[in-house]
């Protein structure tokens, strides 16, 4: 039989994906954010709402260039997502201090992380939820994978330092995309 659970933890019920690694850059500055707050919207053009907060230094940059990227981690960057998330990139630069390496993006001024298996270069095409719910939508412009990783063990966020990694893959008949 089932019992009430608090509302204050669906979010652990809900996570939709993996993690991601928010990189963002204006100017001189840059950061890196984990990031679990995020919902397809779009195929094509590939659109994506996501959720950063005022309280991070994340979001000051990404609303000065109007561009980041989403980098996909997989179990092996645990420590660096949970130290990023730990702490602030507008006191500690955050790339050095885990040892993140990067490369530059194709389309945007924010880096694309190395380890990452897979990165996504995106523009901010609607901040017309940014006042009320913190949330953006980006386009992705660009996308990077590492096509040496098949079945990445991703991390998936369940609250209060919790996280899920996915396991193994399965594949049924599907008329879905």
């Amino acid at each position: 039989m089932k019992k009430r659970f608090p509302l204050s933890k669906v979010y652990s019920l809900l996570e939709p994906g993996p993690l991601l690694l928010l990189t963002t850059a204006h100017r001189d500055a840059s950061d890196v954010m984990p990031m679990t707050w995020y919902s397809l919207l779009g195929f094509e053009p590939p659109l994506v709402a996501c959720v950063v907060s005022a309280g991070n230094h994340s979001q000051k940059l990404l609303r000065a260039s109007k561009t980041c990227v989403l980098n996909i981690p997989a179990v092996e960057l645990a420590k660096q997502v949970v130290g990023c998330g730990n702490c602030s990139g507008a006191e500690v630069d955050k790339f050095a201090k885990f040892g993140l390496s990067c490369s530059a993006a194709e389309q945007v001024a924010a880096p694309l992380l190395d380890d990452c298996y897979a990165s996504l270069e995106c523009r901010v095409v609607d901040t017309g939820r940014v006042r009320r719910y913190e949330q953006f939508v980006l386009e992705v412009v660009a996308a990077w994978v590492d096509p040496k990783v098949k079945d990445p063990r991703t991390l998936h966020h369940r609250g209060y330092g919790k996280f899920m990694v996915a396991g193994e893959s399965i594949k049924l008949r599907s008329r879905m995309r």
